[in-house]
């Protein structure tokens, strides 16, 4: 295989993990820091945030593949993911399927550094990820089980470095949960229209005309629980600021989603990986001066 054929596959395989579109790593990169901070007390030993980081990489662009195999069918119909690798038939179901267990299992291997209880969580979260593309066939809200999906690395980070599961991580776990169903509604309502048309479920179908006032509600019980989280844990006032320019950033959002443009409702699910930031920051700056 020549230099020009190899960068071509490379591409492809760019394309198919959706390491070209970062986002989708950062809204499952942040929960996750969320969590090591918290489970070292501001200060993780930095291998494992290192193996978190890698692993995060490497699952979020397994999932894309796994996705993609599972909506092969559909994305030729949808106008948004008519041209992704598998539709334009630039590979095979069959070398996609191997890519996807090539990541997993590169994924295990660095799991398999961590505790016994980090390894048998990661093949949940693995059945998670592999499962969650097949929800949106029969779930009236396939985003909640995403949100379990992408926020798993909260009770892992919590195994790695601890060696259990504290209760404040499972409250983690439902604010993540609570915010997944907020910024993937978002991304849903660009693609409605679609959805209805191929029969696929998604919370704004299901959310019907309500589904900002529900996305605002699912900001607010996200900003809650990540309260119930300071008060629990005694977090000074840093991390409260942080909690505000996260609740400032989601009223930004209202204003983005409120007339439905698909537009201005995809920027707002862009600018959850500042949400997101804003509650790091504020776990940062707070175990910085403690």
């Amino acid at each position: 295989m020549n230099t020009q054929n190899i960068i071509k596959k490379l591409d492809i395989y760019e394309r198919l993990t959706r390491l070209d579109k970062p986002i989708g790593i950062l809204l499952l990169l942040w929960p996750t820091l969320w969590a090591l901070l918290i489970a070292g007390h501001g200060k993780p030993d930095w291998i494992v945030v290192l193996i978190f980081f890698t692993g995060t990489v490497l699952m979020r662009s397994a999932g894309c593949v796994i996705n993609d195999i599972a909506d092969s069918r559909y994305d030729g119909l949808v106008e948004r993911t008519q041209h992704r690798p598998l539709v334009t038939n630039e590979i095979s179901i069959k070398e996609a399927y191997l890519l996807a267990l090539v990541l997993s299992l590169v994924a295990f291997g660095l799991v398999c550094l961590l505790n016994t209880l980090t390894i048998k969580l990661s093949i949940l979260a693995l059945l998670l990820a592999a499962s969650y593309p097949f929800t949106k066939r029969f779930l009236a809200i396939p985003q909640a089980y995403l949100g379990i999906a992408f926020g798993f690395g909260i009770p892992m980070a919590f195994a790695a470095i601890m060696g259990y599961i504290p209760s404040i991580a499972w409250i983690l776990l439902l604010a993540n949960v609570c915010w997944a169903i907020a910024y993937d509604t978002e991304y849903a309502m660009v693609d409605r229209e679609d959805d209805l048309k191929i029969g696929i479920k998604s919370s704004a179908i299901t959310f019907g005309r309500f589904e900002v006032i529900a996305i605002m509600l699912c900001y607010a019980l996200t900003l809650l629980l990540l309260a119930i989280v300071g008060k629990w844990l005694l977090m000074g006032d840093a991390y409260y600021v942080g909690l505000a320019v996260a609740a400032g950033i989601a009223v930004c959002h209202y204003f983005l989603i409120r007339k439905r443009e698909k537009i201005n409702c995809f920027k707002a699910f862009l600018g959850n990986n500042w949400f997101g930031f804003a509650v790091f920051a504020g776990l940062l700056v707070h175990y910085s001066i403690q």
